[in-house]
């Protein structure tokens, strides 16, 4: 079988520490990417740009923000759009308001700023947890819908309440045609998964995984769980904002709050739940899957309609659509509590053991 770490030795720390051990992992990821850079603007057309791919790579990068916080420490956050929210309408007063401003040092302010919002809410996080926890960062949810629709700085004083960019560039290069915001955002989601994917392996990593495990016996080892939570609400808070900025900027053009609403919260948590909590792979699984499942319900339910001599409306495919998450939720809750990555995963510790039984 192909899959095999036969004659695959290590010989220092630093190889036996890598984050792809298996040399199959790291060939099978190099070609993905390399295939979703160079093949990719190839071979599809601008419909699946717009509504499947830019959306995914957002998302994807907005989940892995989640799943920092979710997943790794396990504090439950329902306030994932007002963090994108707060990304998006402080990257655009940073772009609009400073001269000059490059779009990557936007991108990033309204990292940072989502970054202070997020780590004030995480605040709450040091005295309470579940679903206290959630409603106290619910909380940020409304009271920043409530600041971008109410207040008129954030939205440059706009009468209609929505704000638009236009004439992105990068080191000089345009960023209009689907293609370019394609490479683009999948540009930073590599950058920032790397990253990710580094971070938790670390020691900043493993205190947060310990805060999540069991908090009391994490204190009692030394380690300190206002800088762990802090530190995990800071992190997250910074690529949900990058995302949400990315979001604004490159996908929509020109939004309003409603475009950050807390039906964006859900959705980012169903993606990690469905997913996979405490898994960087399991973000890219979530995406694709709450991405790829409306699209699909929207082609599928009326061509089954026509079958049985059903009407189908959209209404209809709507309300399918949220029976169909919710029952997943359930289903992988109660089935497979790690989500997809955790499918995965036992997918590969099968080929490697191979025909041997297991």
């Amino acid at each position: 079988m192909f899959y095999r770490e036969n004659g695959q030795f290590k010989t220092s720390y630093a190889a036996d520490m890598q984050i792809f051990p298996i040399a199959q992992d790291r060939w099978a990821i190099l070609a993905l990417v390399a295939f979703a850079f160079i093949g990719v603007p190839f071979l599809v057309d601008e419909y699946l740009f717009r509504a499947i791919l830019i959306p995914f790579v957002i998302l994807s990068l907005a989940a892995l923000g989640v799943n920092i916080l979710v997943g790794y420490c396990g504090q439950i956050s329902l306030g994932s759009g007002a963090f994108m929210a707060v990304g998006a309408y402080m990257a655009y007063n940073t772009y609009v308001r400073i001269d000059g401003m490059p779009l990557i040092v936007a991108l990033l302010s309204g990292g940072f700023f989502a970054t202070l919002v997020g780590m004030f809410f995480g605040i709450p996080s040091l005295r309470v947890k579940g679903l206290y926890l959630a409603v106290a960062t619910l909380a940020a949810q409304f009271f920043c819908d409530w600041a971008f629709l109410r207040i008129g700085w954030f939205t440059n004083n706009n009468s209609s309440g929505s704000v638009s960019v236009s004439n992105l560039q990068v080191f000089g290069l345009p960023i209009e045609t689907p293609v370019q915001k394609y490479v683009f955002c999948l540009t930073l989601l590599v950058l920032f998964g790397l990253a990710a994917k580094n971070l938790v392996r670390s020691a900043m990593g493993r205190e947060w995984m310990a805060i999540r495990d069991m908090d009391v016996a994490a204190a009692v080892i030394g380690i300190r769980p206002m800088y762990a939570k802090l530190s995990a609400f800071a992190v997250s808070s910074f690529i949900v904002g990058v995302a949400g900025a990315l979001w604004g900027f490159v996908h929509l053009g020109s939004w309003e709050p409603a475009a950050f609403s807390v039906d964006r919260s859900f959705q980012l948590l169903f993606m990690v739940i469905i997913g996979g909590m405490g898994s960087i792979m399991g973000s890219f699984f979530g995406a694709a899957f709450i991405v790829v499942l409306p699209i699909f319900l929207n082609q599928f339910l009326p061509w089954l309609g026509s079958l049985v001599g059903w009407q189908v409306d959209t209404a209809l495919v709507s309300h399918v659509e949220l029976m169909v998450f919710g029952a997943l939720i359930v289903w992988f809750l109660i089935v497979e509590p790690h989500g997809l990555a955790k499918l995965w995963s036992t997918g590969k510790q099968k080929l490697r053991l191979w025909p041997f039984p297991h």
